[in-house]
């Protein structure tokens, strides 16, 4: 199914504000997490985890859904097709991953937030768990700046699918 201009338009304006909109929170997030690890001010921190908490549940994780569903409305309703090129089947494996370990680190997110809400957090405080949530943002940003590379630049090359589909006659499609 192949969407009219108006509406293949209207998809992708959505699918862009979501994707960029969750590049700029991922950036935010970091920038909360670098900030309770290397910051002195026990407020700060506390602040800092606290947010963080709010902007991955209030922000990062609607915005990555709907990065995902508007891609996928996309890549069905346009030529590029979900399954006919290796940018968007690497893409959407990208998405989903990046997806799928998110949601997994919503509770190490919460459990830093907790305890920061509740006391104040020292430098040694939950150390290893605030320096794995920098690391997690960071290799976030570098998935979804290695998606939009992606989506600029088309690298070439049709999957199988892709090929029998070039070569399959649009007549013989229709009952």
């Amino acid at each position: 199914m192949t969407m009219t201009p108006r509406l293949r338009k209207f998809a992708l304006t959505a699918h862009v504000t979501s994707s960029v909109g969750w590049l700029g929170s991922v950036a935010a997030f970091l920038a909360l997490a670098v900030a309770g690890v290397t910051r002195q001010d026990a407020q700060v921190v506390r602040a800092a985890y606290v947010a963080m908490e709010l902007i991955t549940w209030l922000v990062i994780v609607p915005l990555c859904i709907a990065s995902l569903l508007t891609g996928l409305v996309q890549s069905l309703g346009t030529p590029w097709g979900l399954l006919r090129h290796y940018w968007v089947v690497f893409k959407l494996l990208l998405t989903v991953v990046a997806t799928g370990v998110l949601l997994l680190h919503t509770r190490p997110i919460h459990y830093v937030a907790s305890v920061a809400a509740e006391t104040a957090l020292s430098g040694g405080d939950l150390r290893r768990v605030r320096i794995q949530l920098v690391a997690d943002a960071a290799a976030a940003l570098v998935t979804l700046l290695v998606a939009t590379a992606l989506s600029v630049y088309k690298p070439r090359g049709v999957t199988p699918y892709g090929r029998r589909e070039q070569h399959t006659p649009r007549a013989a499609l229709v009952p």
